[in-house]
């Protein structure tokens, strides 16, 4: 039998995902290397240089993928709770 509901595609929510995947990454290869993962993580984004970010597991290279003003975006919207 044939599933009569239409499916819905959200980009935005693949987006949110992909940033929240990608900061957990970062967040827990700087953990792993002894890092104080928020103040490296505010470092990078208050001056963009990518040595506050560690290279092990790939990680300065995932937050580079990431656009700045999208990442606190993100990060306001997640700890304020709202959704739009």
């Amino acid at each position: 039998m044939l599933n009569d509901r239409t499916m819905t595609f959200s980009v935005k929510q693949d987006r949110e995902d992909e940033i929240k995947n990608t900061l957990k990454a970062v967040y827990d290869a700087l953990y792993e290397k002894g890092y104080n993962p928020v103040n490296q993580i505010v470092g990078y984004i208050l001056s963009e240089d990518p040595t506050y970010i560690t290279t092990y597991n790939n990680a300065r290279s995932l937050i580079r993928h990431i656009d700045r003003d999208e990442l606190l975006q993100e990060m306001v919207r997640s700890y304020l709770n709202a959704d739009k």
